[in-house]
């Protein structure tokens, strides 16, 4: 069977920090090889793990993300090094691992809304009663990262959501907004009304691909100049001269600035 997926698409294979035992109850079910899904690696920090569903078994293959003499970030998978995943999950395409290929990532847990939310703040994703939302990472406890119907990606307070039943759909809520009442949101590191251009802090290291131009490498700790928040998910900004786009999950605005001007 082809490959059918796109490396680059990160949302659609990074699932966050699950454990291997979370992992094998996404894909075991899976029923063809090659199915996969790359998860933050729980007993080295800043590693990953690719987990893939091969023939009568589950593989979880740890990638080491190491820096070389020359100071440049690769992520190693065996005796394989790569510029950044995409790269590595793209080799994988028409490469074995052990008895597979990667051919597409695994179906994602959805999700579907109790209540209507109008979000609060630049990086959450509103929704209506009945939306159904897929969900791409635990951040949190009470916090997720969620994707829409439409394409948009922002992170959703867990209680206003509950397990998606295929077998009893929701009908989507014609109503005008409007959350609970006497519902309070759980709290979250971020400052609301914020005016643009905005600085934000780093809270996760990002290397993108070396020949993507586009992409802006983050550094944990840099202060990053927010100028503009698309609904995809993927914010432009800028870090001492250089200029990009990344991912919104990857800063949290800083809690006494919310505007440069």
């Amino acid at each position: 069977m082809a490959a059918d997926f796109d490396p680059e698409d990160k949302y659609s294979w990074y699932f966050g920090p699950l454990n291997r035992e979370e992992t094998n109850e996404i894909l075991i079910p899976e029923k063809e090889p090659g199915v996969f899904l790359v998860r933050e690696s729980q007993s080295i920090r800043g590693d990953f793990v690719l987990c893939v569903k091969e023939e009568n078994k589950i593989s979880h293959y740890i990638i080491n993300k190491i820096t070389n003499p020359a100071g440049i970030t690769r992520f190693r998978i065996g005796d394989q090094e790569f510029s950044d995943i995409p790269s590595l999950l793209n080799f994988y395409k028409t490469h074995y691992l052990d008895t597979t290929s990667l051919i597409k990532p695994a179906k994602r847990a959805k999700y579907v809304a109790k209540f209507d939310f109008t979000g609060k703040d630049p990086e959450d994703l509103p929704f209506k009663k009945g939306d159904v939302l897929e969900l791409i990472s635990k951040d949190e406890k009470e916090w997720w990262t969620c994707r829409n119907s439409q394409g948009d990606v922002g992170q959703i307070p867990v209680p206003y959501v509950t397990k998606f039943d295929p077998n009893n759909p929701p009908i989507p809520s014609q109503r005008p907004i409007s959350e609970p009442p006497g519902y309070i949101d759980p709290q979250k590191p971020s400052i609301k009304d914020i005016t643009l251009p905005a600085r934000a802090l780093v809270i996760q290291q990002r290397i993108p691909n070396l020949y993507d131009k586009t992409q802006l490498k983050l550094e944990k700790g840099d202060i990053v100049l927010v100028t503009k928040m698309n609904s995809n998910g993927q914010w432009e900004g800028e870090i001492n001269g250089r200029k990009g786009v990344f991912p919104f999950t990857h800063v949290r605005f800083t809690d006494n600035e919310n505007s440069t001007s």
